[in-house]
């Protein structure tokens, strides 16, 4: 949505040389983002900063009994979820002796005790730090210690599986001085103290707004964490303006105040945090998705508006049908990456519900809004936007962008597939990622069209057609899209190698027919003399990598499969996991044996769909 709340009185002059097909719908998009354009830069103005957090201070006063959220069996209002967040806010201020400008991270689930953190942090002034609580070891040391957090708040969990990842990293976390809280009356774990207890002790008054003082449009709100292609996650840096932005898109979608949003997306991605949980309506809020209850709890709950990822619809039409499956109140989806197959089933089967699907990075500068509604789109061109983009022409062999005779980039044509780049501006600033300026450097791509200039690099190729309409097509580089995470190929290549009898591993995605992205698959070379041993392999995958990054094929390669792999990786993504193409031994992670032999009858039954992956 960013390129759409460019200057907007230039903007609402060139509508009028927009075609007549879906003129009013443009019109109407038109309107929206430059009021957001004006409200932004006049929230901007404001000292001190008005932010999302004073915009939900505003709705407690104006509507105190309002449910906020709408959590299993307990319900909030918007006052007590300000009560709680006050005490929060004041435990961690006297315990942890936090001060504006500080990091804390955050290592817990859907839960409501995850807002009340947000909203305490926000109150102190305090950057929050979402980590992935999938995350374990090397990884979960590296996203705590790249945002400098101070202090690390964890999750009690059902199961204590929070507290056994930290407990894993603490020796770590205390050489390094971290104070580690976790959400409990008491803890046993020398330098892990309960929090539970503190809350209970502090006042739920309201904390000085004199706290967040030196706060700023252009001040750290959140770190979100992405795939990086050194095999850990970047902690991409969204301050306080793009926070304001992903909450205007609920109003570009059509999300009206007495709205109620479906949550289930994880709280530490862009999608929920940002898109779901700021936008001030209520909230049914889940752990995390489940198909079989989705639509129960849209009828219990008068749910309105759901925010989804293409799996959630594909695993939606999946489920065995029923006669009441259209008696609902749902009117509007917000989301991305649904297939066109997958959007007209849904729609024929559970009635007409708007999909409004989008199309943006976290860290990036540049985003597509489907106001029309066409299906398979992901977002729709504005022709009077003022910030500069381009689809250029992309090797993907070489895995680099094509240039010309004067070494400038080549723009491709209108209906060719090309690299998403979007100009890096005053406008249109890439705040990169913490403590990361290698990888922040990469995502720059430099003199593309003149000389000095540079451009954010999406790492997206997609198409657009002569109507405008923008079609995602595939990803570039050393990640890929499965179950609605990227995956970081180098990542999940350490892991392997870790294996006993693995001695080089490369990883890359392969299409499934059927399923939205790419699986995760790995050529991988033993050492000389061993056998591959599945059930270790198994374990450490289970044990160290969640399970969307776990890749569901080994092909096993007798020749080195790194050196030139790059150029090799695109025919071997092409030759997939079919036995009948593939003559080197080949295996297939059943989730109940481990991995087992791959053969053809477990290739139809993929191909077919009578195996959902």
């Amino acid at each position: 949505m960013i390129h759409v709340i460019a200057r907007g009185r230039i903007g609402l002059l060139r509508l009028i040389h927009l075609p007549l097909k879906n003129r009013n719908k443009d019109l109407s998009y038109a309107v929206t983002a430059v009021q957001i354009g004006f409200r932004l830069a006049k929230y901007g103005r404001r000292k001190p900063l008005y932010s999302v957090l004073d915009s939900f201070l505003d709705k407690v006063a104006r509507h105190p009994h309002k449910p906020f959220i709408i959590f299993e069996k307990s319900s909030y209002t918007y006052r007590e979820a300000d009560q709680e967040s006050n005490r929060l806010a004041r435990a961690l201020s006297t315990h942890a002796k936090l001060k504006e400008g500080d990091t804390v991270a955050l290592f817990l689930g859907n839960e409501p005790l995850y807002v009340w953190s947000w909203l305490a942090l926000a109150k102190l002034g305090c950057t929050a730090a979402l980590l992935n609580c999938n995350i374990r070891s090397k990884s979960l040391l590296h996203c705590f210690s790249c945002c400098e957090a101070k202090a690390l708040v964890v999750g009690a969990g059902k199961l204590a599986k929070y507290l056994d990842a930290v407990e894993e990293v603490l020796p770590s976390l205390r050489q390094q001085g971290v104070r580690v809280f976790i959400f409990s009356e008491e803890c046993d774990t020398e330098g892990i103290e309960s929090l539970c207890d503190k809350i209970q002790q502090a006042s739920d008054q309201p904390l000085s707004p004199h706290l967040r003082a030196n706060t700023n449009l252009k001040s750290p709100a959140v770190y979100i964490y992405t795939s990086g292609t050194t095999g850990l996650p970047k902690a991409a840096v969204i301050n306080q303006e793009r926070v304001w932005m992903a909450t205007f898109l609920q109003s570009v979608a059509g999300v009206r105040s007495d709205d109620i949003l479906y949550l289930y997306l994880p709280l530490y991605h862009s999608a929920g945090f940002l898109m779901g949980l700021c936008g001030g309506i209520t909230i049914i809020l889940r752990r995390k998705f489940s198909a079989s209850n989705f639509w129960d709890d849209c009828r219990k709950h008068n749910v309105t508006v759901f925010q989804y990822i293409g799996e959630i619809m594909r695993y939606l039409c999946s489920t065995p049908k029923k006669d009441n499956e259209r008696d609902h109140k749902v009117r509007l989806g917000i989301g991305n990456g649904i297939r066109s197959d997958t959007w007209a089933e849904f729609l024929q089967r559970f009635g007409y519900i708007r999909i409004c699907e989008c199309y943006g990075a976290t860290e990036g500068n540049i985003g597509f809004v489907n106001y029309v509604g066409k299906v398979g789109a992901i977002g729709k061109e504005v022709r009077w936007s003022l910030i500069p983009y381009a689809l250029i022409r992309y090797d993907t062999e070489k895995e680099e962008a094509v240039r010309d005779s004067r070494g400038f980039c080549i723009q491709v044509p209108r209906g060719e597939t090309g690299l998403l780049v979007a100009k890096i501006g005053v406008r249109t600033p890439f705040a990169g990622y913490a403590k990361n300026n290698q990888q922040t450097e990469k995502k720059r791509l430099r003199d593309v069209f003149v000389k000095g200039d540079i451009y954010f690099n999406s790492g997206d190729l997609l198409k657009i057609d002569h109507e405008g309409f923008v079609y995602f097509q595939d990803r570039i580089g050393d990640t890929f899209r499965w179950k609605g995470e990227n995956v970081a190929t180098t990542e999940v290549a350490d892991h392997l190698i870790m294996v006993d009898c693995i001695e080089e591993a490369n990883v890359y995605g392969v299409k499934v027919p059927g399923h939205e992205g790419r699986t995760g698959m790995a050529a991988i070379k033993l050492k000389e003399g061993v056998d591959f041993d599945g059930q270790a392999t198994y374990q450490h995958v289970k044990n160290y990598l969640p399970s969307y990054a776990r890749p569901r094929f080994i092909r096993i390669q007798v020749t080195p499969v790194t050196g030139t792999f790059k150029q090799m990786k695109g025919r071997l993504a092409e030759e997939g996991f079919d036995p009948a193409v593939i003559t080197e031994r080949l295996l297939y992670l059943d989730d109940a044996k481990g991995y087992i032999p791959m053969t053809q009858e477990i290739f139809s039954a993929i191909t077919e769909g009578r195996i959902r992956l």
